[in-house]
């Protein structure tokens, strides 16, 4: 999409990134009221995955979730200090941490899990069940042909 100043300028919604930006922040909104206000999106990234992948490295976290080191090493911190998350070393390479739910842990995403199943639902309800399909199809055609965020300059 192309204009030349001559022309009237384009509305905001013609521009996608726009569109991305209020999308995030109604995501934002609706998790803090609709399932948590202690534990972010991002930190549930982490619990479902490591539900999903006990033992995943926190380099596995970074490639899974698209986040850096730091914010990785800062998230998983925080969920160790409030027993979620045990960190070990591995066994077999004592460079590398692995990561498992603790207890509490699977306790809490047993109970999160619904509540961000219902909010991803009240989301995409004006869409029906194609359109919400169609929708992260697209958006994880967007998201794959991008580079890694983490791999960026700056992170």
């Amino acid at each position: 999409m192309r204009y030349c100043l001559a022309m009237s300028a384009p509305g905001v919604t013609d521009f996608t990134g726009y569109l991305f930006r209020r999308a995030q922040q109604h995501h934002v909104a609706a998790w803090q009221r609709d399932v948590s206000d202690s534990i972010t999106s991002v930190q549930f990234g982490v619990l479902n995955t490591l539900q999903a992948s006990p033992g995943a490295s926190q380099r596995e976290l970074c490639d899974r979730l698209d986040l850096d080191r730091s914010t990785i090493a800062d998230i998983v911190g925080r969920l160790q200090q409030n027993n979620l998350v045990i960190r070990n070393r591995d066994a077999d390479d004592r460079r590398k941490n692995v990561l498992h739910l603790s207890e509490t842990g699977r306790e809490v995403w047993q109970t999160l899990l619904p509540r961000v199943t219902r909010m991803n639902d009240r989301l995409t309800a004006p869409l029906g069940a194609d359109d919400t399909l169609k929708l992260r199809e697209l958006l994880d055609r967007v998201l794959s042909a991008s580079p890694p965020t983490h791999e960026l300059p700056g992170h």
